[in-house]
């Protein structure tokens, strides 16, 4: 059975800091794309960052880049997504997925699902 565990996510002020972790089971961990994906009150789900395991290739939405970083551990099959330079805006449930559903389009490929979807966290950026 594929498990996706996401956890870490909490509350601060903004300019500051968290790490989620992204803790998986039940697949080859290189066999998937994982993800974060986020979703505030009133708007779409938005994909956050991706990695590819098997090769370590990222994808960064343009509202994250130079804030975010994700990571993987092979050994813990744990996907972590470090978020720095919070903001306000960056308050929303965030959500690990596996075996990432891609869009591409005009020479543009962007993340809109999973096949496998943790319960969410919850991060709260106050101003």
């Amino acid at each position: 059975e594929v498990q996706v565990v996401e956890s870490g996510g909490g509350w601060v002020q903004a300019g500051g800091s968290l790490r989620l972790s992204c803790a998986t089971s039940g697949f080859t961990f290189d066999a998937f794309d994982i993800g974060w994906f986020r979703q505030a009150p009133g708007k779409e789900r938005e994909g956050v960052s991706c990695i590819s395991v098997s090769d370590g290739s990222t994808y960064y939405a343009d509202s994250v880049k130079g804030r975010f970083t994700i990571s993987s551990d092979n050994a813990k099959k744990t996907v972590y997504l470090q978020m720095n330079s919070l903001k306000p805006e960056d308050t929303a449930v965030y959500y690990c997925a596996a075996d990432i559903i891609w869009m591409n389009l005009y020479g543009s490929k962007w993340p809109v699902g999973g096949g496998y979807w943790g319960q969410g966290t919850q991060v709260t950026v106050s101003s």
